[in-house]
């Protein structure tokens, strides 16, 4: 196999000037939401030097997401995808605005910054289904996988780019400075998807309120590719996502240094960005479901094996090795859930495949936090990766289909 095929299949970039332009303002707002998260996370410790205030900025960040993402799904599902996306970039672009005004001037209490991040990640909510339909609707399928996996390691990089800016911009100008920019890289996204075309639904637009939502969820139900591959993501996070770990795991095996704790997330993302930058073979394979199943039960191995690693390196290589799992897991379900739900239901499944990505890794942390509580861990970390591979190995005996070739057009329930 050439070098060529085996890097990111860029075919995307080279046959739709559209999606070139929506992945470079992706990008940058993506790199300007990473500094946001940072730059608020520093602002409310330095306010109150409390963790739970800091706590509280997960929960503006999340809730919005988990309670509102299937009713936004549903109105996705009943306009033109190209207006609600652009909407809401430019709320979350005033959000930010806002956010950068408070920076500048201070004196603005807490939960009135927690309610802008709670508004920004609301309209966030609404955005992320509606750009959910734009890979698919602007590439031929085949090319599908490759245009999310672009969007992925770009993802990847910005996570590892945008902490250490703000860390930077924050210490050289400040936090109106950093939400500013934030601001500034909503206007690229909207310039990359303002020469989008009309999309509306393709097919019977979703019914008004309760109706649509449940619809989605009968989908959703109904469809064992798509429910197969949304479960079998909730259960690799639920039952070992390992972050909160990180600090008691640190202390019992590698002495508690620091900065072996700084390099364990860091290992995650480098184990994605490389893993996707190699991507080529499995998004031209046109089998996500395999690719899922095998990448997911490969990240709770790795999990496994890293706590019982006594080296902190051979830990941070396996660290990368679940990362590089997870990061191709996430590029083949989101093609899975792209390529077989129906245009006209795609803002929902996609609306429920977030809101699974954000609740998750949430409630493995919980679950990690509280079994290390009532015993180590590294229990809590092993048991956790060899659940995982046991689930992953139940759905793909009970979900046959997952394990088939991706059919040419998205199959009914």
């Amino acid at each position: 196999m050439s070098l060529a095929r085996s890097l990111i299949d860029v075919r995307p970039l080279r046959t739709s000037p559209v999606f070139r332009r929506l992945l470079i303002g992706r990008t940058v707002s993506v790199l300007g939401g990473f500094m946001t998260m940072v730059t608020v996370m520093y602002q409310v410790w330095d306010m109150t030097r409390s963790t739970a205030w800091t706590g509280a900025v997960g929960l503006a960040q999340a809730l919005p997401l988990v309670v509102f993402g299937l009713f936004a799904g549903a109105w996705v599902d009943r306009a033109d995808r190209r207006r609600v996306f652009l909407a809401a970039t430019v709320g979350q672009a005033v959000c930010s605005l806002l956010l950068a005004v408070q920076g500048f001037t201070g004196h603005v209490p807490v939960p009135a910054v927690l309610l802008l991040v709670a508004v920004q990640s609301a309209f966030g909510a609404l955005g992320a289904p509606a750009a959910g339909v734009f890979v698919p609707r602007l590439l031929p399928k085949e090319q599908v996988a490759a245009g999310l996996a672009l969007q992925q390691v770009t993802g990847q990089s910005m996570m590892l780019l945008g902490p250490a800016l703000a860390g930077l911009l924050l210490g050289w100008f400040g936090i109106g400075v950093c939400y500013l920019l934030d601001a500034l890289s909503f206007g690229l996204a909207f310039y990359g998807a303002r020469g989008l075309p009309a999309l509306p639904p393709q097919g019977e637009p979703s019914r008004a309120g309760m109706h649509g939502v449940l619809d989605g969820l009968r989908f959703l139900a109904g469809h064992r590719v798509v429910r197969g591959a949304l479960v079998t993501d909730l259960a690799a996070t639920v039952l070992s996502f390992p972050v909160s770990l990180f600090p008691l795991v640190n202390t019992e095996r590698f002495g508690g240094d620091p900065r072996t704790l700084g390099l364990f997330l860091s290992a995650l993302a480098v184990g994605g960005v490389a893993a996707t930058a190699l991507s080529g073979p499995l998004t031209r394979l046109a089998r996500p479901g395999p690719v899922m199943l095998c990448a997911s039960a490969t990240w709770g191995a790795a999990l496994v094996l890293f706590g019982l690693a006594g080296s902190a390196w051979l830990g941070l290589a396996l660290l990368a090795l679940a990362g590089a799992a997870d990061a191709t897991a996430v590029v083949a379900r989101s093609t899975i859930v792209q390529t077989r739900t129906p245009d006209a239901l795609l803002g929902r499944v996609t609306a429920a495949e977030q809101i699974v990505g954000q609740a998750g890794p949430s409630l493995g942390n919980v679950r990690g936090g509280l079994l290390a509580g009532w015993t180590s861990g590294t229990t809590a970390l092993i048991s956790g990766g060899l659940l995982c591979v046991l689930a992953v190995a139940a759905v793909a005996t009970t979900t046959p289909e997952l394990r088939a070739r991706a059919t040419g057009v998205p199959d009914g329930p």
